[in-house]
C-alpha cells in the first residue's frame, strides 16, 4: 500500500472559472453532485473566487442559494471556498465587520475548508478572515501565492508558511496560479515547506504552460498531500491538470487515490455536453484551451490571459494581444513584483492594456493601481522606485499600516441601505459586498415591477 494522495476537484470553480468565466448555472451541476460525492474526491471546490458575483451579475442566482444547495445533496466531501483575505471575493479591502460575517455565514451555509490568500502575500491581511473562520468552526487553509522574481525564493515562501502556521492555518496550499511552478522547484518547496511546519501541504497549479502535471508528480514526490484536479472536460489549458489522467498515474506509480475512475467517467460525461454547448454559443473561447509557453516568461495566470483577450476583442485591439502580453511584466517589475493574482493581476493587466493603447506609460492610471501604490492594499513584495511612485500618486503619502484599520464598519450602513429589500444576513453581506448587482438581484426578487421603467403621465382633470 502506497502512501494517500487526495484529490480536490475544481470544476465546479476554478475549473469552470479558468475556462468559461464562471457562468456554469447551479442546473449544470445538479445532475451529478450525488455522483461527485461518492467518487472518492476528498474536496470539492464550489464557492468562493468569482462564482460570488458571475450568479448575482450573469446568472440570476443567489450564491448563498446555491452553496445550500450544493451541501444538501453533498455529505462526505468536504465543500471548500477561495476567500481573498481582507478583499473576500471583491476587489478591495472591506471593514473587519464585514470580513468576520461574511466568513461566519459561510461556514453556516455549508462551507468547510476556506483556502484563504492575500494577493500580495502580507499576512496582515489574513488575520481577521483566518480568526474569524477559526471561531466559526471552519477549517483554515493559508494559501501562498506563488511567483517568480529575486525576491520570490524558496526561503521567502518557507518562512511565509511557517508564519501562516503560528496565524492558525490548519494546512498550507502552494497556490500556483499562472501555473509557472517547474517541477523541480515544486519538490523543493513542498520538501522544506513540510520540514519546516507540521502542516498538510495543497499544491494548486494550471496547465497553462503545459507542465501541471509534471508539477504535480515532482510535488507528490516531495510529500505533498492533496492536489487541486479537474475533471476532463474542462481541464488543461488555463485551467488544472486532468482529474482522471492524474488518478491513473498516480495508482500507477503506487500511490492510493481512493477514486473511483469509472465514476469519474460518467461524470466527466455529463460536463462532456455542457462544454460543448459552451463551445457552440461562444461561451468557451478555444484559445485558452492551448498551452502558452510563453506563461513561463510573462507569468501571467490564465484567467488573466482569457480577460486580456475579452477586453481587446471588445476594443477591436486584438492585433495587440503580443504587445500588452510584453508590457505586463514590465509593469510588475515597476509596481514591486506583485503576484498575479485576483486582484492585482486584473490591476497589473488593465494598466499594462492602458500604457500600450494609449501610447503613453502610465498616462491612463485606472485609481485601483492609485490605491495599491498609496498601500491600500498592503505591502508589494519589493518597495515601488520613488520615480514610479511620483509617477502614478506624485508626493501623496504612502500609508504603512494595515489597510483595514483605516476603514470604519461597514454593516450597518449596509443593512440600512439595503433594507428594502433584503431579507436575511446574507442578503445584506452581498450587497456589502456587490451593491449594484446584488441591489438589481434582490430588487428583482422581492419587486415584480423593478426592472420597468418609470413613465410619465400626462394627467389632465376637468374642473368645469
Amino acid at each position: 500500500m502506497g502512501r494517500t494522495i487526495r484529490f480536490m476537484e475544481t470544476i465546479l470553480r476554478d475549473g469552470q472559472q479558468s475556462q468559461i468565466a464562471t457562468r456554469m448555472p447551479i442546473e449544470d451541476m445538479l445532475p451529478v453532485l450525488e455522483d461527485l460525492d461518492s467518487c472518492g474526491l476528498y474536496a470539492l471546490e464550489v464557492w468562493g473566487g468569482a462564482t460570488f458575483d458571475s450568479c448575482l451579475r450573469y446568472l440570476n442566482e443567489d450564491p448563498w442559494e446555491r452553496l445550500r444547495t450544493i451541501r444538501s445533496h453533498v455529505k462526505n466531501a468536504k465543500l471548500q471556498m477561495l476567500l481573498r483575505g481582507q478583499n473576500l471575493l471583491g476587489y478591495r479591502n472591506y471593514a473587519d465587520d464585514v470580513v468576520e460575517e461574511f466568513v461566519k455565514k459561510s461556514v453556516e451555509n455549508g462551507i468547510d475548508v476556506l483556502r484563504i490568500f492575500d494577493a500580495l502575500n502580507d499576512t496582515r491581511n489574513l488575520k481577521t478572515s483566518i480568526r474569524a473562520a477559526k471561531e466559526a468552526g471552519g477549517e483554515v487553509q493559508a494559501a501562498i501565492c506563488y511567483t517568480t522574481s529575486d525576491v520570490h525564493t524558496i526561503r521567502y515562501f518557507t518562512s511565509l508558511a511557517t508564519e501562516m502556521e503560528r496565524a492558525g492555518a490548519d494546512s498550507i496550499c502552494i497556490k500556483d496560479m499562472a501555473g509557472v511552478l517547474t517541477p523541480e522547484v515544486a519538490y523543493e518547496l513542498v520538501g522544506e515547506i513540510k520540514a519546516a511546519t507540521d502542516l498538510p501541504v495543497q499544491v494548486h497549479t494550471h496547465g497553462t504552460a503545459g507542465i501541471g502535471q509534471m508539477t504535480y508528480l515532482k510535488a507528490v514526490e516531495a510529500g505533498a498531500d492533496i492536489i487541486d484536479t479537474c475533471l476532463s472536460p474542462l481541464a488543461e489549458g488555463t485551467s488544472q491538470p486532468c482529474t482522471e489522467s492524474m488518478a491513473i498515474v498516480l495508482d500507477g506509480l503506487g500511490y492510493e487515490t481512493g477514486l473511483d475512475v469509472d465514476k469519474l467517467d460518467v461524470i466527466a460525461k455529463h460536463f462532456a455536453g455542457v462544454r460543448d454547448r459552451f463551445l457552440a454559443d461562444g461561451g468557451l473561447n478555444p484559445k485558452v484551451l492551448e498551452v502558452e509557453p510563453k506563461a513561463l516568461l510573462y507569468k501571467v495566470p490564465g484567467g488573466m490571459l482569457s480577460n486580456m483577450i475579452s477586453n481587446l476583442t471588445d476594443l477591436g485591439a486584438l492585433d495587440r494581444y503580443n504587445e500588452v502580453l510584453a508590457e505586463v511584466p514590465r509593469v510588475r517589475a515597476e509596481l514591486g513584483y506583485p503576484p498575479l493574482v485576483t486582484p492585482l493581476s486584473q490591476m497589473v493587466g488593465s494598466q499594462a492594456l492602458m500604457n500600450v493603447l494609449s501610447g503613453e506609460r502610465y498616462k491612463v492610471v485606472p485609481k485601483e493601481i492609485k490605491d495599491y501604490v498609496h498601500g491600500m492594499y498592503g505591502r508589494p513584495p519589493v518597495t515601488i522606485s520613488k520615480e514610479v511612485r511620483k509617477l502614478i500618486i506624485g508626493d501623496d503619502e504612502v500609508i504603512t499600516s494595515r489597510p483595514a484599520d483605516l476603514l470604519e464598519p461597514e454593516l450597518p450602513k449596509a443593512r440600512e441601505e439595503i433594507g428594502m429589500y433584503a431579507k436575511s444576513e446574507e442578503d445584506v453581506l452581498s450587497y456589502a459586498l456587490f451593491p449594484e448587482q446584488a441591489r438589481d438581484f434582490l430588487g428583482r426578487r422581492e419587486d415584480p415591477f423593478y426592472d420597468v421603467p418609470v413613465q410619465e403621465v400626462e394627467v389632465t382633470i376637468d374642473v368645469a
